[in-house]
């Protein structure tokens, strides 16, 4: 595909419109793990987690399509995603010796970067089908989006600090997202699609139960300690 021509725009817009359909649930991962920084470090962490997801983004969709035929690799995402879900929304921090501030900070780019690159699994598929394998778009595509997930990032955290609920629907939705990835492994999708297509719904709203629950449960256990 030449640079410039009508159909290297056509496929640079339409990578970008996946990546404003597909960039909510991160926004929120960003968000909710940016939260309990300063403002300061807040920024620091939308902008570096932003910029290296999307770097971490692009290396995958050159390997996602192979990658998503392995069986059980979704499970393990959808476990890693459900303890993502469960740590962000426990209110304690849990912060080792050294600089607090420096400690959360990496603490928060960590986070994002393991929890986009679990989510970006499926995604990337759709970047990778409208980049008709030229690597210049998808590194344009990508790249472009990393404001859209910034600003959604920041949005989402003035939301959050207004009404703390969304704090709560956000790990759920990891949950979802979680329950979602389990039910569409290949190990699974078959069996599932054959005699339980209830699991569809089911898993995902299970995922989000467990990750809302428990993270209640553990920020309830942690109160005392706090005192």
């Amino acid at each position: 595909m030449e640079f410039g021509s009508p159909a290297f725009w056509v496929a640079l817009g339409q990578i970008i419109l996946i990546n404003i359909v597909l960039s909510g649930d991160n926004a929120i991962v960003i968000a909710l793990a940016a939260r309990a920084l300063p403002p300061l470090q807040q920024k620091l962490a939308i902008l570096w987690g932003s910029g290296a997801a999307v770097v971490l983004r692009i290396i995958l969709t050159v390997v996602a399509i192979e990658m998503l035929k392995l069986p059980y690799l979704k499970l393990v995402g959808a476990v890693l995603l459900l303890w993502i879900g469960i740590k962000l929304l426990v209110s304690e921090e849990e912060q080792g010796e050294g600089d607090p501030v420096s400690t959360g900070l990496m603490a928060a780019i960590r986070t994002i970067l393991i929890a986009d690159l679990v989510m970006s699994v499926d995604n990337v598929i759709g970047v990778a089908a409208a980049a008709k394998n030229s690597l210049t778009l998808l590194i344009l595509g990508l790249g472009i989006s990393i404001p859209l997930v910034i600003f959604g990032s920041t949005f989402l955290l003035k939301v959050m600090e207004r009404f703390p609920i969304v704090i709560i629907i956000g790990a759920g939705l990891l949950g979802w997202v979680g329950g979602e990835m389990c039910v569409t492994d290949p190990s699974l999708k078959e069996w599932v699609d054959a005699n339980a297509t209830w699991l569809h719904f089911g898993a995902p709203a299970l995922g989000a139960v467990i990750v809302v629950t428990a993270g209640k449960w553990l920020t309830h256990r942690a109160e005392p300690k706090r005192r």
